[in-house]
């Protein structure tokens, strides 16, 4: 592996090996040494307060947030008009005493007035209708600002209180709300007209963490992603009869809404791996997929505990494929656990290989519990929708869009798929750390296609290896004037360039595969596993990655952090020189490289 062993050596150099003048007594320039990397004022205070460590552990005074949403929402897919309805109890687990909460109206990002870095269609934001705390209905705030009341800047949501929420302590929230699904073009999801992939639909209570100790009011600008909190979901969703749904959570109410035929079939899909075809092209619609409802519109009821959000997808026009996927032991209890694979789809995707989604995500289910940990969901459903959606990622469930192939489409359903690992349990900030979910993600990624695909190069750089094409992509940009560091927010990156993909996926990959040549397989994947598990359902900081390598490794890593995390320093290097000495061969490597 060259361009690995390349790369590993230019970092070991950065590190502290002598400088290339030191080494072939040349009057050349050296390269710029690594300094520490030294934590943030935020952090210091964190591990100072006791809810982080410097070994990469939580600290034993560790705290998050946490809330509960029950929402409501009926689908008119004539207008694509949603209309929404619920409560949030929000728990006040901080030591701090709140005056002010903060939600995020992400769907305002389609209003005219909206602060962007995409394209986007423009239809219209979020129609607030009503704002309770307490029982208290609230109106927008006066001029002077006091409370209490509400305001509304860009996506975000500024309540005040009344009384102040003190630690230990919870506040109901009641909202009702209206807004337009946006077509197809909308980033992250939309209609086409026959598919619906509904999106960041609903107020949702933004992250106050303990690093920071403010509110994260980062505006949703399209590029960058999201920081999310942890909660539980209790869901209604109405759309006309006929019409099938995926979500986030499990189906509390089969019987409601799905026709005998079609749950025989999904009970039989929960006794094994092979794939059952649910709804098949002759079953859909009113009396054959779904029950007949009330005036023409059934109401799904989902719940899911202890998740980032909240997503569906819904479609008149789907197949339903379903399967089991082996889990690993995500109770703990010794035995082998699964998970439900649910796939919905157009017909006409099948010759986009749609046929084959289920067999896809239930090998990407199976890998990553293997390769990382156990999956902990109920289930993983994946749902063709409009082109826009890309590839995107939800709590058990991703967005799939765009012409594929079974190379195409296997590939991005296993990334979004190990999304479930990285933010979705793993819950970093995307918005400031885009790096800590999508790079980790592209690696193991690529691992997943080694595995998947008989005969997979694993060295040369084609359109199938995509370990190799992070490499490509990496050294590609490396030293040039559009490369920029990863340690920069995901709305800061330049505009109209490729930097953000190549920072936050390919570099972060490559980097990956450096540390894995650095430590060696069997160290690196021990510090990969103790990170991930030891902020499960919690909010990690890049500190808290880099320490809990460090300690896993027994040794100061900071030298590659620094290099390859907060710099764009050049790599070159060269061989200076090789002779035998006795019954060995010295070689020297002359690091050429400059900031």
């Amino acid at each position: 592996m060259l361009a690995l062993t390349s790369l590993a050596s230019a970092c070991a150099a950065a590190g502290g090996a002598r400088p290339a003048s030191d080494v072939t007594g040349a009057s050349t320039p050296t390269r710029p040494r690594a300094y520490p990397v030294f934590e943030t004022r935020d952090f210091a205070a964190a591990v100072a307060n006791g809810t982080r460590t410097r070994t990469g552990r939580p600290g034993p005074g560790y705290w998050q947030q946490y809330a509960r949403y029950r929402l409501e929402a009926t689908l008119d897919p004539a207008s694509a008009r949603l209309e929404g309805r619920g409560t949030i109890r929000y728990l006040n687990n901080s030591p701090d005493t709140l005056r002010i909460v903060y939600l995020h109206l992400h769907n305002n990002l389609f209003a005219p007035s909206a602060m962007r870095n995409e394209v986007v269609p423009v239809v219209g934001g979020v129609d607030l209708h009503r704002v309770a705390v307490n029982g208290r209905a609230l109106t927008p705030l006066a001029p002077d600002g006091r409370g209490p009341g509400f305001a509304v800047s860009s996506t975000i949501l500024a309540v005040t209180l009344d009384r102040p929420l003190l630690p230990n302590d919870s506040i109901g929230m009641e909202l009702e709300w209206a807004l337009t699904v946006p077509p197809d073009g909308a980033p992250r999801g939309g209609t086409d007209g026959e598919v619906f992939y509904v999106a960041y639909w609903y107020p949702q209570m933004a992250v106050y963490d303990d690093v920071s100790r403010r509110w994260q009011t980062d505006p949703y600008m399209g590029n960058a992603e999201f920081y999310m909190g942890f909660a539980d979901y209790d869901v209604a969703l109405t759309v006309p009869a006929g019409w099938l749904v995926g979500a986030t959570g499990t189906l509390q109410n089969p019987a409601d809404v799905l026709t005998p035929m079609v749950r025989a079939r999904l009970d039989s899909a929960g006794r094994g791996t092979d794939i059952v075809r649910i709804v098949r092209d002759e079953d859909r619609g009113v009396g054959r997929a779904t029950l007949r409802g009330t005036d023409g519109r059934l109401t799904w009821r989902f719940s899911a505990t202890n998740v980032r959000d909240f997503a569906f997808g819904t479609s008149e026009t789907y197949l339903w494929d379903a399967t089991m996927a082996q889990a690993g032991d995500a109770t703990a209890d010794g035995r082998p656990d699964s998970a439900r694979i649910h796939t919905f789809y157009r017909p006409e995707r099948r010759a986009w290989a749609w046929g084959n989604s289920a067999r896809y995500t239930q090998h990407s289910v199976d890998f990553l519990s293997r390769y990382l940990w156990p999956y902990p969901y109920p289930h993983m459903t994946a749902i063709d929708g409009p082109t826009s959606c890309g590839g995107m990622e939800y709590p058990m469930m991703t967005c799939i869009g765009g012409q594929r192939d079974t190379m195409t489409l296997y590939s991005v359903t296993v990334h979004e798929v190990g999304h479930m690992w990285f933010p979705m349990q793993v819950g970093s900030d995307e918005k400031r750390y885009a790096w800590m979910d999508e790079g980790l993600t592209r690696f193991n990624q690529g691992l997943a296609m080694q595995e998947f695909f008989p005969g997979y190069d694993r060295e040369s750089i084609t359109r199938d290896n995509y370990l190799a094409l992070a490499r490509q992509g990496s050294a590609s940009e490396a030293g040039s004037v559009g490369e920029v560091e990863l340690m920069r927010h995901g709305d800061l990156y330049p505009i109209g360039t490729p930097a953000f993909g190549i920072a936050t996926y390919d570099k972060m990959a490559t980097n990956l595969m450096s540390l894995r040549a650095i430590l060696g397989e069997e160290l690196f994947l021990r510090a990969y596993r103790e990170y991930g598990r030891r902020w499960i359902n919690r909010h990690p900081a890049p500190y808290d990655l880099w320490n809990t390598f460090n300690e896993v490794a027994g040794r100061d890593l900071s030298w590659f952090w620094r290099t390859w995390f907060f710099e764009t320093w050049t790599l070159d290097q060269a061989l200076a020189s090789a002779r035998r000495v006795g019954s060995e061969l010295e070689i020297v490597i002359e690091d050429r490289g400059l900031a």
